[in-house]
């Protein structure tokens, strides 16, 4: 065979490899997101969107902070953006907020825009579980039918769940009324190959569990395209049954579209 020809023969494998992965890649529902104001002088929320478009998220839970940023999205993005509420109005509220009757009424107020699924991310220990603005925001999630995204240690979620049976909390999969979304877990998939004990729960919980990205910070959001094609390489070593219900079905069902 002419080298010409065999050249022109490995180009085609290649493009048809190429086209045949981009045919199998999933849909993703992105189950953390941040949009926050460190973000906007590099991301234009366009330019954000085209961002979370390119790596295949058609729908995307965010929170931000200040909450502007989750608007501005919201705004542009309406039917592709699941916005939650973050307690914290800058940074600083982040160890405070729990304590802080003003980051309450703060969230109250714009709560009552009625376009938001759940409230967080948030930051909590077990000693802070029974704080007043705890309890306020599980007065909130009751009465409005909206999640909690926890960022908390298991001693903690089982205290939350203990004292706020009521209120759905996205974290992990070990309670009837409690999902997890796998942002930077890196133990899932060492150099690439999906663990067997992840495989296992993912096959036998495969209601639990959502992809997500965290981008807490703005090189997050650049190398997000990346990040998700990795989730996308072992996404496809589980059944595909499995993988759909990980990359988005999940998604979709918890938070149907507006």
């Amino acid at each position: 065979m002419p080298r010409v020809t065999r050249v022109l023969l490995a180009l085609t494998i290649l493009v048809s490899a190429v086209e045949w992965a981009h045919a199998q890649a999933l849909p993703i529902f992105d189950a953390h997101i941040h949009y926050s104001q460190s973000d906007w002088d590099a991301l234009t929320p366009e330019r954000a969107l085209s961002v979370l478009a390119r790596a295949n998220v058609f729908r995307a839970l965010v929170s931000s902070t200040p909450d502007d940023g989750t608007l501005k999205l919201y705004d542009r993005a309406p039917r592709g953006i699941v916005p939650f509420l973050r307690p914290y109005r800058t940074r600083g509220d982040m160890g405070t907020w729990q304590h802080d009757p003003a980051v309450a009424a703060y969230v109250e107020e714009r709560i009552k825009r009625g376009i938001y699924r759940g409230i967080g991310e948030f930051h909590l220990s077990a000693g802070d579980v029974e704080a007043i603005v705890v309890k306020r925001f599980a007065k909130l999630a009751e009465d409005r039918n909206i999640f909690w995204q926890a960022h908390v240690d298991e001693v903690t979620v089982e205290k939350l769940l203990t004292l706020y049976p009521r209120v759905r909390i996205l974290w992990a999969h070990a309670f009837p009324n409690l999902w997890v979304e796998l942002a930077i877990r890196t133990d899932v998939a060492p150099n690439g190959t999906l663990d067997p004990d992840w495989r296992a729960v993912f096959v036998k919980y495969p209601d639990r569990f959502m992809v997500g990205t965290d981008t807490w910070v703005t090189s997050r959001w650049e190398t997000l395209r990346e990040t998700m094609q990795a989730i996308q390489d072992w996404l496809a070593q589980l059944p595909r049954d499995v993988a759909e219900q990980i990359a988005h079905k999940n998604g979709e069902r918890l938070f149907p579209p507006p």
